[in-house]
């Protein structure tokens, strides 16, 4: 992933799950690809009802 899709997908993260930055930035690729996934996965069933 390039590193503004990374810095992208953490910044959304932070702002719906309320991680802070730090630790997400130790995290790999994988680790914050799958929490991005699942989070965005939740937003878009909240947008859904």
């Amino acid at each position: 992933m390039s590193r503004q899709e990374r810095k992208n997908m953490i910044t959304f993260i932070e702002k719906m799950k309320g991680f802070d930055r730090e630790t997400l930035m130790y995290m790999t690729d994988a680790d914050v690809e799958y929490i991005y996934t699942s989070t965005y996965q939740s937003y878009e069933e909240q947008l859904d009802m």
